[in-house]
C-alpha cells in the first residue's frame, strides 16, 4: 500500500460574517510550521488587519490538531533561523489589531502553543494538550514570548512548562489561565463561531483601545480620548441601549505614520 498523499503545509484563510479564519495545515506532520508557513503568518495577517470587515479572527490548526510545533527538519536549511521565524509570526499576531480567538483541538505544543498564547483568547476542547517544550532541545525561549506566557499562567506555571516541557491537559490550562473555556469537541465549533460573531458585533474601539492598554501601553490615552469623542460610537451605544436594538458601531482601526493600527 502506498503511503497517503498529503498537500504541501500551507496556511489557509477565509473571511464570513466579520470573521477571519486561518487555518494551519500540514497534516502530514500534525500541522507542524514549516520555515515557510512562519513566514505566511504576517503576509497573511497584513491584509486581514486592514480589511474593514474583518472584525475578528479565529486561527485553528486543520483536522483533530492545533499545532504540533515547528517543523524541525525544514527548519534546518543554511541561513534560516528558526527562532527569528517562529518569533516574527508570534508578534505580528500579537500585534493584530482586533480580537483574536485560538480554536484548539489535540496538539498545542511548541511553537503552536507559542501562536496559541499571541492570541488574545484561546477555547480548547477537552481533548487538547499544551506544551512549551525548548529545554527538550535546549533552546533560549525568546524574551518577550515568555513575558507574555507568564503574563497568562503566572510565573510559577511558566517555569514548571518551560523547565519541564511536559505536556498539561486542558482541564489544568484552563486552570492556570492558558485557555479561557474549555469544551466537548462537539461543542467548540458552535461556541468559537457563537463567540466571534458576538465579537464582530461590538464596538471597534473599545475593542482595540483594550489590547493596547492590556498590552500594557500608556502613552496613547490621549489619542484613544480622542477617538471616542470623535467616533459616535458613544453615542449609537447608549441610543441603541435606549431603544432596546442593535447598534450599528461604526468606528474602524486606521493605521497612522509610525504607530500600529
Amino acid at each position: 500500500m502506498e503511503p497517503p498523499e498529503y498537500p504541501q503545509p500551507r496556511l489557509t484563510h477565509s473571511v464570513a460574517d466579520g470573521v477571519a479564519t486561518v487555518v494551519i495545515a500540514n497534516p502530514a506532520k500534525r500541522n507542524a510550521m514549516t520555515a515557510g508557513m512562519w513566514r505566511a503568518v504576517p503576509e497573511v495577517l497584513a491584509p486581514l488587519a486592514a480589511d474593514p470587515d474583518v472584525h475578528a479572527l479565529v486561527l485553528t490548526g486543520e483536522g483533530g490538531t492545533f499545532c504540533a510545533g515547528a517543523d524541525i527538519g525544514s527548519l534546518r536549511e543554511p541561513g534560516e533561523d528558526p527562532q527569528a521565524l517562529a518569533q516574527g509570526a508570534e508578534e505580528s499576531l500579537a500585534a493584530f489589531p482586533k480580537p483574536t480567538l485560538a480554536v484548539v483541538r489535540g496538539f498545542c505544543v511548541g511553537g503552536g502553543a507559542q501562536l496559541a498564547a499571541a492570541c488574545d483568547l484561546r477555547f480548547a476542547a477537552d481533548d487538547a494538550r499544551f506544551g512549551v517544550t525548548p529545554a527538550k532541545l535546549g533552546i533560549v525561549y525568546p524574551a518577550a514570548s515568555t513575558r507574555r506566557l507568564a503574563s497568562l499562567v503566572g510565573p510559577s506555571t511558566a517555569k514548571y512548562l518551560l523547565f519541564s516541557g511536559e505536556l498539561i491537559d486542558a482541564d489544568r490550562a484552563l486552570r492556570t489561565g492558558l485557555v479561557d473555556e474549555v469544551l466537548p469537541e462537539a461543542e467548540l465549533g458552535p461556541r468559537a463561531a457563537e463567540f466571534t460573531r458576538i465579537l464582530a458585533t461590538r464596538s471597534q474601539l473599545t475593542q482595540c483601545a483594550a489590547k493596547e492598554f492590556t498590552a500594557g501601553r500608556t502613552d496613547r490615552e490621549a489619542y484613544w480620548r480622542a477617538q471616542a469623542q470623535g467616533s459616535g460610537d458613544t453615542a449609537e451605544g447608549v441610543a441603541a441601549f435606549l431603544e432596546r436594538r442593535a447598534p450599528r458601531f461604526t468606528w474602524t482601526p486606521r493605521p497612522r505614520s509610525g504607530e500600529p493600527v
